[in-house]
């Protein structure tokens, strides 16, 4: 497991059967998977922010896997195959009834499975664990071709049913913006970006503001959370996430909050909405337009 957060970095470094998994940047909202097929990686979004990346082996030659959008159609931590003399599939979750899914299976750095995404073991497990029925998993690339970049990044390029996700630069005269047409409703994310100065926040896996940031102090990546006492005092606690476990519990101090600067308008209409459970990632990677990866065409598995 790297010792990064900054997932979209690390999984430039992973050999075959590597992982990195970091939940708790988005301890709830829906679940996407992006598997692509040309750098033989997928990323796992919660709540439109990546919290973890494995390597992957997929349909070798003759038994490519296809690709398209796809929904979790079933779910079974002991399956064995039909098809293949009863070949264990562990942690296997169905994507097409004619034997497409994801599933725990060798890793030898390259496509060789007859159509399945093969995972590493314990990462199928964690996987398993946090999708449910119906859940999104996108397949795009093309197994063979030259990776220039990954596709995945810190936000998601997909929604939660495998749409184009909506990400986009301010303008030169805009400070911030928000998205009204998101609901109130469901688990806020705060990415707080200091390479881009800016301050996107994320809920139910949709962007609903974006804004400049004037942002100091701030070194390396950090997770808090909020909880609110009984008294009505709001207290961001960290966690431990790889690399920094040594800040679990810790309660993240005041002044660096005040090194913070947000548009006026921006602040408003974000503190009328944080609330208990609210997650806030400090991250040096991007999130600009171009981090959510190149525009992609899907394609359904029977084009």
């Amino acid at each position: 497991m790297s010792s990064h957060i900054e997932l979209a970095e690390g999984a430039a470094g992973l050999q075959p059967g590597e992982w990195v998994w970091a939940p708790q940047i988005a301890a709830d909202g829906p679940v996407t998977v992006l598997v692509d097929l040309t750098s033989q990686l997928a990323t796992v979004y919660r709540n439109g922010v990546a919290i973890g990346i494995s390597s992957v082996s997929t349909g070798k030659p003759g038994h490519e896997t296809p690709t398209g959008v796809f929904q979790i159609l079933q779910k079974d931590a002991d399956h064995r195959s039909s098809t293949y003399n009863n070949a264990p599939m562990p942690y296997q979750e169905r994507l097409t009834w004619d034997g497409v899914a994801l599933h725990a299976g060798g890793l030898p750095g390259y496509p060789e499975s007859h159509g399945c995404v093969h995972l590493p073991y314990a990462f199928a497990k964690e996987l398993f664990q946090i999708t449910s029925m119906g859940g999104t998993v996108v397949v795009t690339g093309r197994a063979g071709d030259p990776v220039t970049h990954p596709v995945g990044g810190v936000l998601a390029p997909i929604d939660d049913l495998g749409n184009a996700a909506q990400h986009h630069a301010l303008s030169a005269e805009e400070q911030w913006e928000w998205n009204h047409q998101v609901p109130d409703a469901g688990p806020l994310s705060i990415i707080i970006s200091t390479t881009d100065q800016r301050v996107v926040v994320m809920r139910s896996g949709q962007e609903v503001g974006r804004a400049r940031a004037e942002i100091d102090g701030f070194m390396g990546a950090h997770v808090a959370t909020l909880h609110v006492s009984a008294d009505g005092a709001r207290h961001w606690m960290l966690i431990g996430v790889p690399g920094h476990e040594d800040e679990a519990g810790r309660e993240l101090d005041a002044a660096a909050l005040n090194r913070l600067r947000l548009p006026e308008g921006f602040r408003t209409m974000l503190n009328d909405r944080i609330g208990e459970g609210t997650t806030v990632l400090v991250t040096s990677a991007s999130v600009g337009a171009h981090n959510s990866g190149k525009q992609m065409t899907l394609m359904a598995a029977n084009d």
